[in-house]
């Protein structure tokens, strides 16, 4: 039996890896910058100048998933209460949302920050919506895949 952290952790992580690998190969097949990690780290790196380039990565990559566990806690809460079933079209629509409430985010990161980084914005902005699809979806095939607990039958939503 695995504990509600444990579910979480597992599924931000990982899903946050795949979302990234995922927006590595957009940043390739659209010629534009849609790495998460490397533009936090930019901008914690114009905030914090003294830190090391690899202190900045280290940051950047905290952050970006740091902010991928936020996001499976939510999910998971709305799964472990039953709130919502943890099927491929549900994880869709969660990505749906979740892109656009990540594109909300980005854009007022952006903004507020004093030197953001140097992109087309509006490329990137929408560019969270899939990616965030990609997120969602596998979030949901991960969590579909994590041990089921015998006892309450928390998978079968």
């Amino acid at each position: 039996m695995m504990n509600k952290a444990g579910k979480i952790a597992i599924t931000g992580i990982a899903r946050t890896m795949v979302m990234t690998a995922d927006s590595y190969l957009m940043s390739l097949l659209m010629d534009e910058n849609f790495r998460e990690p490397e533009h936090l780290a930019t901008m914690i790196g114009r905030l914090a100048p003294k830190l090391s380039k690899q202190a900045q990565m280290i940051a950047g990559w905290g952050a970006h998933i740091a902010m991928g566990i936020v996001f499976a806690s939510v999910y998971v809460e709305l799964w472990e209460t039953k709130k919502i079933k943890h099927s491929i079209k549900n994880g869709i629509i969660l990505g749906i949302v979740s892109g656009v409430l990540g594109l909300l985010i980005w854009k007022a990161t952006f903004k507020v920050h004093p030197l953001p980084p140097w992109i087309n914005f509006d490329k990137y902005y929408w560019q969270r919506i899939p990616a965030h699809i990609v997120f969602a979806v596998g979030a949901t095939i991960a969590y579909r895949l994590l041990p089921v607990d015998k006892l309450t039958d928390q998978h079968n939503a």
